[in-house]
């Protein structure tokens, strides 16, 4: 999507109806902040509000992800594409996020290693020893309940009996057996547990 085309429209529609940023963002409880990002393309409506934003701009949500007024007769294939590209954005945004657990959690884990190593072979004072593998497994378990977080919020876990995707709770996903990502859960829709694989959209 256009983010930019998408705030030229917000700012025209907003124009239109005779508001100013500070009025729209009043109305939506929001900072005159944010809808100045909208508007100059940095960042887009959260889904929570866009209804409320189009409400107040008498447009709909495809005008709106589309940034512009779409006819009656193109509306379907425009709806249409909207959806893909949100798809798209949210499983690129998945994507990027499994990637930054690797850069959090293997420098990590490598450097609690090398503090250990050290402390173990290398000739000096107890407590001093004793403080570094502290901080070395204090680190890495941090890091890992991090790591963890992330895991759970990028993307689903996919039930192998019913094909179910969910996203477990915290501490459901930390609590579980697995091997990579893949975690044995019980599905909360038909009970049975399995080795649930992560994805990183909810429909195929």
């Amino acid at each position: 999507m256009d983010q930019i085309k998408i705030g030229k429209f917000i700012a025209s529609c907003r124009k239109e109806q005779g508001m100013t940023q500070a009025v729209l963002a009043e109305r939506l409880g929001i900072s005159d902040r944010a809808v100045s990002k909208w508007e100059t393309g940095k960042s887009m409506p959260d889904s929570g509000i866009m209804l409320e934003l189009c409400d107040f701009l008498k447009i709909n949500v495809n005008e709106l992800l589309s940034g512009e007024r779409i006819m009656a007769e193109a509306y379907d294939k425009r709806a249409e594409e909207n959806l893909l590209a949100m798809r798209r954005e949210v499983e690129e945004k998945n994507r990027q996020m499994l990637g930054t657990e690797y850069w959090i959690v293997f420098p990590t884990v490598i450097s609690g290693l090398v503090m250990v190593f050290v402390a173990s072979f290398t000739e000096m004072p107890v407590w001093l020893r004793i403080v570094l593998i502290v901080f070395a497994f204090v680190m890495i378990f941090t890091v890992a309940f991090i790591a963890v977080g992330i895991v759970q919020k990028a993307g689903y876990y996919e039930c192998q009996h019913c094909h179910h995707r969910y996203v477990p709770t915290y501490w459901k996903t930390n609590l579980a057996m697995h091997i990579g990502r893949t975690r044995y859960m019980k599905c909360p829709k038909c009970g049975k547990k399995s080795w649930q694989k992560k994805v990183l959209t909810k429909e195929d």
